[in-house]
C-alpha cells in the first residue's frame, strides 16, 4: 500500500499542457472529486465547494483570467475550488448544523457553538479573514484530489495564476457565500513527465525525541 501511494506521489507533478483529445471518464472523475468531499477540515465545517467545467467556451472564457494559462482549456475537467464565506459565520447556522450532525446534548453542542465562536473570534470578524482561514482548508481537499487523480494515472496543475475578481464575475458567484480560491485543471498530459525536483528529506524533517 506504502508503494501504491508512493507512486502517485512520485507520479503527479504540475502537467503544464493536457492532450485536449483525453477525456477523463465520469466514474474516474467522480472519483477525485470524492477524496475531496472526504478531506479533513477545521472543527469539521467542509467550508468548500468545487465546481466542475468541461464547456469548452466557458473554459476559453475564463483562460485569459487565468493568466492566458494552456492548461485552462486543454484539460479535460477544469475544477474551481471555492471557500465558503456565509457558511462560516455563526449566523448562517451552519457551524450549529455541522455540529449536530453528531448526536450530543445540549450543554455539549453550546460548548462547541462558544467555542467555535470565541476561537476564531478574529477570522470570523471579516469576509476577508474567513476566506484567509477557509481557503487554507480548501487546499486540503485539493491536495488530496490531486494525489487520487496521480493514484489513477490523471494528470493535474494547481494554479494560483488568475485574477480572483473577474473569475468570480465571469462564474457569476455571490461572494459574500463563495470566493474563488484555487483553479484546478484535470486531464492526460501530452508531453513527458519533468523530472520531480524536491529538498532532502533531512533538510525539510526534524525528529524531536
Amino acid at each position: 500500500m506504502q508503494n501504491g501511494f508512493m507512486k502517485a506521489m512520485d507520479f503527479r507533478h504540475a502537467c503544464k499542457t493536457f492532450d485536449e483529445n483525453k477525456k477523463i471518464t465520469n466514474e474516474d472523475i467522480h472519483f477525485i472529486l470524492e477524496t475531496g468531499r472526504k478531506s479533513p477540515s477545521s472543527f469539521g465545517l467542509e467550508a468548500w465547494k468545487f465546481l466542475v467545467i468541461t464547456n469548452e467556451a466557458l473554459k476559453a472564457k475564463l483562460r485569459p483570467e487565468c493568466w492566458n494559462q494552456v492548461q485552462i482549456t486543454s484539460c479535460s475537467h477544469l475544477v474551481i475550488v471555492l471557500a465558503g464565506i456565509e457558511n462560516a459565520k455563526v449566523a448562517s447556522g451552519k457551524p450549529k448544523e455541522r455540529f449536530q450532525r453528531r448526536p450530543m446534548p445540549q450543554d455539549k453542542l453550546d460548548f462547541y457553538l462558544e467555542l467555535y465562536e470565541k476561537h476564531l473570534e478574529k477570522t470570523l470578524s471579516s469576509d476577508e479573514n474567513i476566506y484567509a482561514w477557509t481557503s487554507k482548508q480548501s487546499y486540503i481537499a485539493a491536495a488530496n484530489m490531486m494525489t487520487a487523480a496521480a493514484y489513477i494515472g490523471i494528470d493535474s496543475c494547481p494554479i494560483e495564476g488568475f485574477e480572483k475578481e473577474k473569475l468570480e464575475e465571469i462564474l457569476e458567484l455571490d461572494t459574500t457565500k463563495y470566493q474563488v480560491a484555487l483553479v484546478l485543471p484535470f486531464g492526460y498530459k501530452i508531453d513527458p513527465q519533468s523530472e520531480q525536483l524536491r529538498l532532502d528529506f533531512d533538510e525539510v524533517v526534524e525528529f524531536i525525541d
